[in-house]
């Protein structure tokens, strides 16, 4: 069949990659791409949000099958586009509707969502914008350290940890006053902090039925040591040491299934993915926040991991027959080591020329940022490169993503020198 993969970032080459390797896919479009996936299928210079020409481009090519990567399409409607134009309504797809991609296009909404169907979660309280004196005067009953979300879509860094009240009330003001996200914190979540250790499990449902993919743990500060800044993901760990078989049996039954359930009893239709991000905390789970779509950077490690062919996976997701499906899961270990622009998450230039990529290896080297000038791959975002070792042993391969990027630079280029360190301990401690 022929397959077009909406998104241009690490996480679609990685999802281009396993595609790719499907005897069911014939020909691969990934629209836009970037210079790594130009490398396995044809790029199409069509932006993520077009669904008119994307629509066009899916007659002309005889797509049979739409996947969808990032969550901008989703929450923006492209399944309810496609179903309700008569011509591309027999397209298989997916990604959610709008009201799915609900769950995470608003964290207020995903968070009554939560509540109602008894999903365990964090305590908070939402404040809109004319709401700002309110927020300052709850801020000094909470205790710190506080969370503060912006309800819509940022990027990945709409989330701040408060150590302190008087910090978080200058971060309050700064997003609902100033607007620091746009319209992303016209609404602010302010959440108790909970205290665990934190990670990603995906779910790949058609509404009914579903499999539980590997689960990752990912890195959201700039810095060693978990400081600086979030960013959007620095790297990614899978399989989690402190994920064993009891707490994922809880995951499934206090989470999963009430979150399918209770999508069905809202009358809300779901074929995709979904990320649900997670607290361990003492052994039990709480959910921190749900994506409508795979992580970035998890996927690139999660997808090394499967041993089934994805294409039967995500056909039989688009068309609901998830309960003919198993998937298989290689046991190595997997660890993404995330390449960024110097200066990222804030300020930081394009266009540097990168070099080494052609002598690269033992790891995959999956481009996120990338872009091709004057026959030369050159930087085209804050995070450029993600480099996944998988290896029998975590050591192994958190030592084959190192070796790797130590082959690969380019002006100013930047990543962190622990990443899956604090895994390494716990499991010398008696982990996995």
């Amino acid at each position: 069949m022929n397959i077009l993969l909406i998104g241009s970032g690490g996480r679609e080459h990685a999802l281009a990659w396993k595609i790719k390797q499907s005897p069911r896919c014939s020909t691969l479009y990934i629209a836009p791409g970037n210079a790594g996936t130009a490398l396995i299928g044809e790029n199409v210079p069509l932006a993520a949000e077009d669904f008119k020409a994307l629509g066009q481009f899916c007659l002309d090519k005889k797509i049979t099958l739409v996947v969808v990567g990032p969550e901008a399409p989703l929450v923006q409607g492209i399944r309810d586009y496609f179903e309700g134009t008569t011509a591309l309504a027999h397209i298989l797809l997916v990604g959610p509707g709008k009201s799915g991609a609900m769950l995470e296009g608003s964290k207020d909404f995903s968070k009554q969502f939560m509540l109602r169907h008894q999903v365990p979660t964090a305590k908070a309280r939402t404040f809109q914008s004319h709401e700002s004196a309110q927020a300052l005067a709850y801020l000094d009953h909470c205790t710190p350290p506080i969370v503060l979300k912006a309800d819509g879509l940022a990027a990945g860094k709409g989330v701040i940890i408060s150590p302190t009240i008087a910090e978080a009330k200058q971060a309050i003001h700064a997003m609902l006053v100033d607007k620091k996200f746009g319209e992303a914190s016209s609404k602010v979540l302010v959440e108790e902090f909970l205290n665990g250790i934190e990670l990603s499990v995906f779910v790949l449902t058609d509404g009914e039925n579903y499999v539980v993919l590997p689960e990752a743990k990912d890195y959201k500060r700039i810095g060693d040591g978990d400081t600086g800044p979030n960013t959007g993901g620095m790297g990614a760990v899978s399989p989690v040491i402190f994920a064993e078989e009891e707490f994922m049996k809880k995951v499934e039954a206090q989470v999963i299934v009430p979150t399918i359930n209770g999508l069905k009893k809202d009358g809300i239709p779901y074929k995709g993915f979904i990320f649900i991000g997670l607290m361990n905390i003492k052994g039990e789970p709480f959910v921190i926040e749900y994506n409508a779509r795979m992580g970035d950077p998890e996927t690139e490690a999660v997808m090394t991991r499967i041993d089934s062919d994805l294409v039967e996976l995500l056909e039989a997701c688009a068309k609901g027959e998830l309960h003919n499906q198993k998937i298989q899961i290689n046991p190595h270990y997997a660890v993404t080591l995330i390449m960024a622009s110097g200066g990222y998450p804030d300020i930081f230039e394009k266009g540097h020329a990168i070099s080494g990529l052609d002598a690269a290896g033992p790891a995959l080297v999956f481009h996120a940022g990338t872009s091709r000038k004057d026959n030369t791959i050159v930087t085209a975002g804050g995070r450029v490169l993600a480099i996944t070792g998988n290896a029998a042993t975590l050591d192994g391969a958190a030592r084959q993503a190192y070796e790797t990027a130590a082959k690969i630079s380019w002006k100013d280029a930047y990543y962190r020198q622990d990443i899956s360190q604090d895994l390494a301990q716990l499991e010398k401690r008696g982990g996995r």
